[in-house]
């Protein structure tokens, strides 16, 4: 399916659009409040929209924008020795990552998002508090791991923060470095997807979408974090994830992840 059949299906189906518009904007407001990504959230939401089979490809193309957006903003501050070294292992292992998640079948991707999302809780809970130092080739290996999970899941932006912030990486710098890796790692998911079928011209138009759609919910929650009393915002998070990933679970267990 090419750009110009696609347009007409997305047209014909405008509750799905929609459904897609609001539950991407609604994510990154979500996904702000809880100070660690829409990575973790919108797929949460997004698998009715798609499926669970397509939600990784869609949201490689979605977080394209997402991060696009803050590579342009934080140029000036990317630390590039930290990218070669986080990539020269990351990018294949991620790539390798893409391949193995599309010769799985929708109940293995359900059950593996899901658990996925439900440990991401803990996990994001540990790596913050460990803060272990990195040396260089502690993280070039942690790239790997990275990239590896990257390349098959949704939502592992959590453990590239947790590598650079070990490494002495903060402030703009992290935002910048984090944002060119995870870019340079989402054109190698969408090539690979698309090489492989795993990714059609109506799922791509819908990761657009999808990334447009959360541009404005930053600016909406900077604007409700004045608001919320410090740590609620995160808690809230943390049980959207987890009810999230527990109905993931439920639905790839009960229905094959259709």
């Amino acid at each position: 399916m090419d750009i110009a059949e696609a347009l007409p299906t997305l047209v014909a189906t405008p509750i799905q659009l929609a459904l897609a518009c609001l539950v991407a904007f609604a994510a990154s407001i979500l996904g702000g409040l809880s100070g660690y990504g829409t990575g973790l959230v919108l797929p949460v939401f997004l698998v009715p929209v798609v499926g669970i089979a397509n939600v990784v490809p869609v949201m490689a193309v979605g977080m394209l924008i997402n991060n696009g957006s803050r590579v342009v903003a934080f140029w000036r501050n990317i630390e590039w020795p930290r990218v070669r070294r986080l990539l020269a292992l990351g990018l294949p292992a991620c790539a390798l990552g893409a391949w193995s998640y599309t010769l799985l079948d929708a109940r293995w991707i359900g059950l593996l998002l899901g658990t996925f999302l439900l440990l991401s809780v803990p996990l994001r809970r540990v790596l913050r508090r460990a803060q272990i130092p990195l040396s260089p080739g502690a993280e070039t290996a942690g790239g790997a791991v990275f990239g590896f999970v990257n390349g098959g899941l949704t939502g592992a932006g959590i453990i590239l923060i947790s590598l650079l912030m070990s490494a002495g990486v903060a402030g703009a710098a992290l935002v910048a470095t984090d944002a060119i890796i995870s870019v340079i790692m989402g054109l190698a998911k969408v090539a690979l997807f698309g090489s492989l079928a795993a990714l059609n011209a109506k799922l791509a138009l819908i990761g657009l979408l999808v990334g447009a759609c959360t541009a404005p919910g930053a600016f909406v929650a900077r604007a409700l974090l004045k608001r919320i009393p410090a740590g609620v915002h995160a808690g809230f998070m943390e049980v959207v994830v987890v009810a999230g990933a527990l109905a993931l679970l439920w639905r790839a267990g009960r229905f094959g992840g259709d």
